[in-house]
């Protein structure tokens, strides 16, 4: 599939709601995914009329991250397009791992969007991404709610996130970038087999069509009945509230205790998403400690990422 200028735009008008003359951001590393979104999205906002903002982030992981951003923004700024480049802070630089990277990364592009009233950010996952993310998230034992991956629609800190790229491979997006002349930085850390993804690439890169086309459809199964799994849950969910408010959910004990360990998995990461809006529901392993927790006898009180479960009479309170 080939990806164009044109086809671009009717799809994202086909797809979402902007303003009459929208102000939008790109987040862009300056390697081959971000330029190409980048410079589609550019051409959206020269048909909409609009402003855009190329938002690049220093990092402060590798000891050139600073040139590479001044490099991109040079690059940009020959090209007619305006950009910003974030720095996160050193004390925000602890671990030089790829969570913290990503956390310190989305806090910059989200903020800066809130302070200068920018709805929409850009993103330029794709669809080598997802499937890399798919098999991440399946090593590391999520549920559906985590292996049905990256969505092209999503919030984050109340701005919105919006991943177009997801239905193109990397492949495509090179070849947009060559048809263009759009130049792109290589990353290096993409080639580090220190680290989770690039191992997970690497094992795709080398692995033969077969089981690539079998990994193709244990996502597409993930995707296709993902919802009516989540529509499930949150039914259970409803059905066994006692009450509800911002700060505390109410439930009954005996219908928690009933519930099969998947079922009561998703449903407790569920009330601490609704408790701690926006953030990352716990780990699988600690939530089943607490669930084996509940149905002991003696089960009084127990903390998971700062939501305290306490047992009192025949209910379970979740509070913040």
């Amino acid at each position: 599939m080939k990806i164009t200028n044109k086809e671009f735009i009717k799809n994202i008008e086909k797809k979402y709601t902007f303003e009459k003359k929208p102000s939008v951001a790109v987040a862009v590393s300056g390697g081959p995914d971000s330029m190409s979104l980048l410079f589609l999205v550019n051409a959206f906002i020269k048909y909409k009329k609009g402003k855009l903002m190329a938002l690049i982030v220093d990092h402060r992981i590798r000891k050139n991250s600073k040139e590479e951003a001044k490099f991109i923004s040079t690059y940009l700024d020959k090209n007619n397009i305006n950009s910003q480049i974030l720095t996160v802070d050193k004390y925000k630089v602890i671990k030089k791992n790829m969570n913290e990277a990503r956390n310190n990364r989305y806090n910059l592009l989200t903020d800066f969007c809130i302070k200068n009233n920018i709805l929409h950010l850009f993103i330029a996952h794709h669809k080598d991404d997802n499937l890399e993310t798919f098999l991440n998230r399946k090593i590391s034992g999520s549920d559906f709610y985590g292996l049905k991956s990256m969505s092209e629609f999503s919030l984050y800190n109340k701005v919105c996130i919006i991943r177009p790229l997801l239905n193109f491979s990397k492949d495509e997006l090179l070849n947009y970038n060559k048809k263009n002349k759009i130049k792109y930085i290589k990353d290096p850390s993409n080639y580090n087999l220190n680290y989770t993804r690039p191992t997970i690439r690497n094992f795709l890169k080398k692995s033969d069509q077969k089981t690539i086309k079998q990994i193709n459809k244990d996502f597409e199964s993930i995707l296709f009945y993902s919802p009516y799994f989540i529509q499930m849950i949150f039914e259970i969910l409803l059905k066994n509230i006692v009450k509800i408010d911002s700060k505390k959910i109410i439930v009954d004990l005996d219908d928690m205790k009933s519930l099969n360990e998947i079922n009561s998995e998703n449903i407790i990461r569920r009330i601490y998403q609704f408790l701690f809006y926006g953030s990352n529901a716990p780990r699988s392993k600690k939530t089943r400690i607490l669930i084996n927790e509940i149905k002991k006898l003696n089960f009084k009180y127990f903390n998971i990422g700062g939501m305290i479960v306490k047992k009192k009479e025949e209910f379970l309170i979740f509070s913040r």
